[in-house]
């Protein structure tokens, strides 16, 4: 047995902060590499954005001409694909003004599944009561956010949202036009676009806006004062047109992304129609195409696309 040491133990050695370390990085042919040629198996290609549909089509801002409950308007106007959708009516948009002092629902629409729609320029008490009282219907609310969205705006919404919500036990979707994509500029090249302060700000006001668990955002064609590019044909393609829309999809998928990164795929509905206030136009049909491609560039999955196009339309508006 060893005599114990008569060395005095070392004193512990002061602790040094850590530096952390750069985190290791895959080369670029882990990405692109196809695998190993003797297993037999084939190296899968990402579906094309062209070719990717949702399985199920549902138009959650179905706006008719003359507000007639008419859709063969709209169906010459919706195109092959969209109009082939059998989804029947499930829900009916009924206005109401939040400047209004006192609210009545109409009692011949009471035994109909509706939802509520409004325009918000500021929060008001007025403002507050009237959404309070749509909120109570249970029901979902759409709200049209008609101001340019800036700090101020933005904490006037939240605002009026938090005191309408005060005390309800039970929220319904609120949800968000006018916003995705925002109102903007054409005029102002895309590579300024990137780094302009509208659009920083457009990022984090969308990160605030998520914080709201019942908050939802419409995909809608924007009040960008030109009509939505269409989608030309293979035979009579036009140059100019082609490049149109390719360059509406860049801008479309600047405001897409964060949107996406905020809300989830979970939290996007697709509409054909403009909002009422929008000085825009939009043809059903080349709105589809040019929202299905813009989100499918993103490299979304299969069930993203059925769920923006479909799943969330029918969760919020369907009924049980």
């Amino acid at each position: 047995m060893s005599a114990p040491s008569s060395i005095p133990p070392k004193p512990p050695s002061p602790t040094r902060p850590r530096v952390p370390r750069p985190k290791p990085k895959l080369p670029l042919s882990a990405f692109t590499s196809a695998p190993n040629s003797g297993s037999g198996e084939s190296f899968p290609l990402p579906a094309s954005p062209t070719t990717t549909h949702p399985e199920i089509i549902l138009d959650a801002n179905l706006i008719v001409k003359g507000g007639k409950l008419d859709l063969s308007l709209w169906k010459a106007d919706a195109g092959q694909i969209l109009a082939s959708s059998d989804i029947p009516i499930i829900s009916l948009s009924v206005p109401f003004k939040l400047e209004d002092k006192t609210q009545n629902f109409p009692t011949y629409l009471s035994e109909i599944p509706t939802s509520l729609s409004t325009v918000f320029n500021e929060s008001t008490p007025e403002g507050v009561e009237s959404l309070k009282w749509a909120l109570k219907r249970g029901r979902p609310v759409d709200v049209d956010i008609q101001a340019a969205i800036s700090d101020a705006v933005l904490e006037s919404f939240e605002d009026i949202i938090s005191k309408a919500t005060d005390g309800l036990t039970k929220i319904p979707p609120i949800v968000l036009s006018n916003i995705l994509p925002p109102p903007h500029d054409l005029e102002l090249p895309i590579v300024k676009l990137m780094n302009h302060p509208t659009y920083l700000a457009f990022q984090s006001q969308v990160a605030a806006l998520s914080l709201f668990p019942d908050v939802y955002v419409k995909f809608l064609p924007p009040s960008w004062d030109a009509p939505t590019p269409p989608t030309p044909s293979v035979e009579v393609a036009e140059i100019n047109d082609n490049q149109q829309k390719k360059e509406w999809k860049r801008r479309i998928k600047m405001y897409l992304a964060p949107v996406m990164e905020a809300f989830g795929y979970q939290r996007i509905i697709f509409g054909s129609s403009p909002c009422l206030t929008s000085s825009g136009s939009s043809i059903a049909s080349d709105w589809y195409e040019i929202a299905r491609e813009s989100l499918a560039e993103l490299g979304v999955e299969q069930d993203s696309i059925d769920a923006v196009f479909y799943g969330n339309g029918k969760k919020v508006y369907g009924t049980e």
